[in-house]
Order: C-alpha cells, then structure tokens, then sequence
C-alpha cells in the first residue's frame, strides 16, 4: 500500500505534502475540503477524531501532526535530508521546527480564527488585534533566522521541513495583511522553494499562488 497524505489546500499540511515530493516518494495525496466540513465526516474522524489535517497512512499506520509526521518522513527518507542527520545542526533545525509549529502556527491561529479562543464578539476582535501585532513580531523572527541560515536554505545544505514551514508561515502572512515582500530575506526563499520542480508540483496540486497579500483599498 503506498504511502496516503491527507492534505488541505493552504493548510500546514503543505510542510509533509512538500516533503513527500522532495523525497521523490510513491504517495497519494488526498484531499480533504475543510469548507465543505470534510474533515467532520465519520470517515475521516475514523483516521483523525480530532478533525484535522495533515493525516499520514503509512502501511495502515495512521500519523497524526505535522512535526510527527516530518520527523517520520525524514528517517524513512533519510536520503532526502528533510532534516540536518546530526549533531548541533540537527538540534538547531528541530529548535526552528519546534518554535514554528509551537509558537508562530498557534498565534495565527489567534488571527485567522479568533472565535476559538472567545465566544465574545468585541473579545474577538482584540484577540485577533494582539496576535496580529505578535505575529508581525514572530515573521520578524524568521527573517532574521533566515538572513543568518547555515546554507542556501533554513536547514543548510538541502531544502526540507524548514523551508516549507516557512513557506507556509510567510504565505500566511499575507491573509493577515502582511506584505511579504517586507521580508525580503523569506520572500526570496520562498521563491526559490517554490521555482523547485517538487514544490512546484504540490503548489500546482493545491492550487496555491505564493503571495497572498491584498493591498488596503486606498
């Protein structure tokens, strides 16, 4: 049975998603419509109860969370350097990961979904205010982590989880009114995964443009 990848267009489940194709691995990539409230359906709570992507089935194993499953990916693709293989270098990328999918993932959270966290309406509207301002602040972590970058991307030599994670973050970015260009440091390698032929594939797939940002109508 080859590998399955539960994904959502835009989702962090784009961070597997890019790993599997850099990798170059036999997988299926299945899409789950989250406005369309596939992801409540008792097929898919029968994977996930909690009702989120990305999923990884690998050999009827079921894996949940993007760190799990990247760390997954990168020790039964070890050939693709998804992650730095060891040492202090090793520790440094999982630090990176550790802080994006625990502290930048979670504050857009806060932006883009702010009736999780509050059921008052006014509450709402300051929740989103604040995390917008830290997220702003977090982008400018990143850029920083990325102008200082070990190699050509965020775990050196070889593009992988970092990079996507990235990618996904500053993307996001632009729904919050975030000019990615102001980050001209991320933006580049945003590009640069992007112009990858495996990246290609999964942006085409997803049907994703790389720059969300909308300018304020004047």
């Amino acid at each position: 049975m080859p590998l399955q990848l539960y994904y959502a267009p835009g989702a962090c489940s784009f961070v597997p998603h890019a790993a599997l194709e850099l990798a170059g691995a036999e997988f299926e990539p299945v899409l789950v419509k989250l406005h369309k409230g596939e992801q409540r359906s008792a097929a898919f709570l029968a994977l996930n109860p909690r009702g989120q992507v990305p999923v990884l089935v690998d050999d009827g194993a079921v894996i949940t969370q993007v760190v799990a499953i990247g760390l997954h990916l990168d020790a039964r693709f070890p050939a693709a350097q998804l992650l730095p293989a060891q040492g202090l270098e090793r520790i440094r990328a999982l630090e990176w990961l550790a802080w994006m999918n625990n502290t930048a993932h979670p504050t857009f959270g806060h932006v883009f979904a702010p009736a999780k966290f509050t059921d008052d309406v006014a509450a709402q509207a300051s929740v989103k205010a604040h995390a917008l301002v830290r997220y702003r602040e977090l982008l400018g972590e990143l850029e920083a982590a990325v102008a200082a970058r070990p190699g050509p991307w965020l775990g050196g030599a070889s593009p992988g989880l970092l990079d996507a994670y990235a990618v996904t973050l500053l993307r996001w970015g632009g729904l919050a009114g975030i000019d990615p260009t102001t980050l001209p440091q991320t933006w580049a390698l945003a590009q640069a995964f992007a112009a990858l032929p495996a990246v290609a594939r999964v942006l085409q797939r997803e049907r994703l443009p790389l720059n969300l940002y909308q300018p304020a109508a004047a």
